[in-house]
C-alpha cells in the first residue's frame, strides 16, 4: 500500500515552504516515527516523521519551495516487507561465495604444489652459448617496464579476485598476499585499496619524483582566492530580513541605557543552585530574573506593553513576553504567556522546553504569536552593549548583555562588582523618554534587589 507523503499545515497564514533537507535517500527503508525531512517557513522550522514503515520514494527534492498539502514521495509498506528478505538472503549468498572462494584456492594451491610429471626423454645436449647482451645504459622505459609486468590471467588468483582486480584496473604485482603461500586473497585487495591506492592504477607509467625542466610550475591563481558562493535566504531569514527593515522604516525608535549589578543575583544562584535543581529539575537561570522584572515594570508602565494600530493605541492587560533565542537556522522569538502567573521554575521550565522544540525542529506557529513585550539576551554570545531593534508590533525590547566586572563606586568607595550593561529599544510614537527611563531604572532596582519582587514593592 502506498501512503502519500504531504507537507503538513502549520498555520492559516502559511501556504508554502521550502523542503530544506532529507533526512533519508530515495529507496531506502524507513521505520514508523523516524524523522523523513525538514520544511522552513518564513516563521518556524519542522521535522516531518514517518506515518508507517516502508520504502521511501523522493518525488520532491531538497530545496524546492512547495506549497502546504503538497505530495513530496510515498511510502510502500508492503514494500519494506519484500525489502527485509532480499537483505536476508544477500548475506546467505556472500557467505556462501565465500566459502566458495576459500574452496577454490585451497584446490589451486593444491594443484601448484604437486610437482609435475613428464615422461622419460633422453637428455638434449646444451646449446652453445650465446653473447652476453650489451646492458643499456639508460633505465629501461615505462613502457618495457609495463610489458614486463605478468599479466592479471598469467597469475594464480582465485575468480572473485581476479575479477575485483580486473574491476578496479590494478596491478597485482603491487599487492601484498596473506593466503596460502604468498597468494592474493580478496580481503587483500580491499585493504590495497583502503590504503590509498587509487583504482585504475595499473598498466600507468610510473610518475617521476623530480619535474621536467621543460615543465615549468605554474603561477598560482589569484582568482583562485577570490572565489564566492551565492545561495538563496531561506524563508526564516527573509522574514528575520523583513521584519527588522520594517521596524526601522515604521517606528520612530530610540534606545535608553543603564547598568546593574548582579551581585545579589549571582549569590541567590549560588545560594540556592543545587536545591532548586533537585526539586524542580531545571537550573535557576538569568532569565526569569529579568522575566519578573520586566512584568513588574510593565504593571507600572503601561505604554511599554502597547502598541499602535493606526490612529489607535491598543495596551495590553495581559504579559505574554517573547525570548529571543538564536537557532542555526535563524532568531525566533518563542512566546511565554501569561509570564506573571508563572513562578522561578515555571519560566525557567518554559525556555528549556521551547530550546528543546527548537533544537529537535517542533516549534509551532502559535509559539511565536501573541508576544506583548521581547527581552533578548545577546550576553550569551559575549556583547558588552548593543541596541536591539523592536519586535514589531510591540512597543519596546529589553537587551541584556554580559557579566564583566567592574570598578564601581559605592557609598564613597570604589569597588569591584559584577556590572551589566541593558538596552531598553522602545517607540518613540508611543512611549516618551520619561516612561522609558523609568522602566529601565524599575529593571534596574528588582535585578539589584529580587526581593523586592517577592514582595511586590
Amino acid at each position: 500500500m502506498l501512503i502519500e507523503i504531504k507537507v503538513p499545515s502549520v498555520g492559516e497564514s502559511v501556504t508554502e515552504a521550502l523542503l530544506a533537507q532529507w533526512f533519508k535517500n530515495d529507496g531506502d527503508l524507513v521505520k514508523k516515527d523516524e524523522p523523513l525531512f525538514v520544511i522552513e517557513t518564513d516563521k518556524v522550522t519542522l521535522e516531518v516523521v514517518a506515518e508507517a514503515d516502508g520504502v521511501l520514494t523522493i518525488t520532491v527534492t531538497e530545496g524546492e519551495t512547495v506549497a502546504i498539502g503538497a505530495v513530496v514521495g510515498t511510502l510502500d509498506s508492503q514494500g519494506a516487507e519484500r525489502a527485509e528478505a532480499p537483505a536476508a538472503a544477500a548475506d546467505e549468498n556472500e557467505a556462501a561465495a565465500a566459502e566458495s572462494e576459500t574452496a577454490t584456492a585451497e584446490r589451486e594451491t593444491a594443484t601448484e604444489a604437486a610437482p609435475p610429471v613428464e615422461p622419460d626423454q633422453p637428455p638434449s645436449p646444451a646449446p652453445p652459448p650465446e653473447p652476453a647482451a650489451p646492458v643499456p645504459a639508460s633505465e629501461p622505459s615505462p613502457a618495457s617496464r609495463e610489458t614486463a609486468r605478468p599479466a592479471i590471467a598469467e597469475l594464480p588468483l582465485a575468480p572473485a579476485v581476479r575479477r575485483l582486480v580486473a574491476e578496479k584496473n590494478l596491478d597485482p604485482t603491487r599487492i601484498s598476499g596473506t593466503g596460502p603461500g604468498g597468494r592474493i586473497t580478496k580481503g587483500d585487495v580491499v585493504l590495497y585499496l583502503e590504503s590509498g591506492a587509487s583504482p585504475g592504477s595499473a598498466g600507468r607509467p610510473e610518475a617521476s619524483a623530480v619535474p621536467a625542466a621543460s615543465e615549468p610550475e605554474p603561477a598560482p591563481s589569484i582568482a583562485a582566492a577570490e572565489s564566492i558562493s551565492r545561495k538563496p535566504m531561506s524563508p526564516i531569514r527573509r522574514r528575520i530580513a523583513a521584519r527588522l527593515l520594517e521596524a526601522k522604516h515604521s517606528t520612530a525608535m530610540l534606545t535608553t541605557f543603564n547598568e546593574i549589578d548582579m551581585s545579589n543575583v549571582m549569590a541567590i544562584r549560588k545560594q540556592y543552585k543545587e536545591a532548586f535543581k533537585q526539586k524542580y529539575g531545571v537550573n535557576l537561570g538569568m532569565m526569569s530574573f529579568f522575566i519578573k522584572a520586566s512584568v513588574e515594570a510593565l504593571k507600572e508602565i503601561s505604554q511599554i506593553n502597547a502598541f499602535v494600530d493606526g490612529q489607535d493605541i491598543i495596551e495590553h492587560h495581559y504579559y505574554h513576553i517573547g525570548v529571543a533565542v538564536g537557532s542555526e537556522r535563524g532568531l525566533v522569538v518563542p512566546v511565554i504567556r501569561h509570564a506573571d502567573q508563572l513562578s522561578f521554575a515555571g519560566l525557567e521550565q518554559a525556555i528549556v522546553d521551547y530550546v528543546k522544540k527548537i533544537q529537535e525542529n517542533r516549534l509551532e506557529l502559535a509559539d511565536l504569536e501573541g508576544g506583548t513585550f521581547t527581552i533578548s539576551n545577546g550576553g550569551v554570545y559575549g556583547s558588552l552593549l548593543s541596541t536591539p531593534i523592536l519586535n514589531t508590533p510591540q512597543s519596546a525590547i529589553l537587551g541584556m548583555h554580559k557579566i564583566e566586572k567592574r570598578p564601581v563606586v559605592i557609598d564613597d568607595e570604589i569597588v569591584i562588582r559584577p556590572m551589566m550593561y541593558v538596552a531598553l529599544s522602545y517607540d518613540h510614537r508611543i512611549v516618551d523618554g520619561r516612561e522609558a527611563v523609568t522602566f529601565l531604572k524599575r529593571i534596574k532596582e528588582f535585578v539589584e534587589n529580587p526581593e523586592r519582587m517577592m514582595m511586590e514593592i
